[in-house]
């Protein structure tokens, strides 16, 4: 009898088509925290809910207060991509895996050599001047204290989409017909709680969605096979990592 890991690789190899599509869970094993775990950001206390310090009104009433909590919670510029990054990497290098779908904002996919990433949420790499529209790297964020500014003297908003924001358009078409042209699509790393997002597994029309995470999820009775194994584990089996 075939185990999971041996049954999830006879379909990898058999499909010329696959999408994943992950989240926070990616990049546990990062150092990163899933913020909806028991120990996660959201089980924190705060004078104010994480929901409202992560807000488009927060930003722009309390900027001052949401880059202390934004600097101090949001960001981990040492983390590196652990083997799931690199083995989803190593699939679109051989061929089959067309996309990685992220509700990630760290950019570890493509640190660890990804190229066709669909970053939902955005990504902390990127902060745009609110007023003349100039693109930051992270560094500004971190090596400035207080309301980072533009050199025209706007105020610098990382490129993520906070509660209240819509998330890009152009993004959420791309990534639904991606679902919709998968032969295989891999879930990984995400509770599926979080829409719009996760409403996006409704395009997908295959026979083979794989779900690997560790605790249940609301598609887990659509799925062809779920798998609650670590995900940096599980893949990184799959491509000898």
């Amino acid at each position: 009898m075939k185990t999971d890991i041996e049954y999830l690789k006879e379909i990898i190899e058999k499909s010329g088509n696959i999408v994943f599509f992950g989240g926070a869970g990616v990049s546990t094993e990062s150092g990163i925290p899933d913020f909806r775990s028991a120990d996660g950001l959201y089980s924190e206390q705060y004078k104010y809910p994480p929901e409202t310090m992560l807000s488009r009104s927060f930003f722009n009433r309390h900027t001052d207060e949401f880059y202390r909590f934004y600097r101090n919670k949001m960001l981990y510029p040492d983390a590196e991509p652990n083997a799931a990054h690199f083995a989803l990497a190593k699939l679109e290098e051989l061929g089959s895996l067309k996309a990685v779908i992220t509700q990630n904002v760290d950019g570890l996919h493509t640190r660890a050599g990804s190229v066709n990433v669909l970053e939902l949420h955005g990504s902390a790499h990127r902060n745009i001047c609110l007023t003349c529209g100039i693109v930051y790297p992270l560094d500004k964020i971190i090596q400035t204290e207080g309301i980072p500014l533009c050199d025209c003297g706007g105020i610098i908003k990382p490129d993520v989409v906070l509660y209240e924001e819509e998330l890009n358009h152009s993004i959420l078409d791309r990534a639904a017909r991606a679902i919709g042209n998968a032969d295989m699509l891999i879930v990984g790393g995400t509770s599926l709680n979080v829409y719009p997002a996760a409403g996006l597994i409704s395009y997908y029309r295959g026979k083979n969605l794989i779900l690997i995470n560790k605790s249940e999820t609301p598609y887990d009775y659509r799925a062809d096979l779920i798998i609650r194994e670590s995900i940096g584990k599980t893949l990184g089996k799959i491509v000898g990592i």
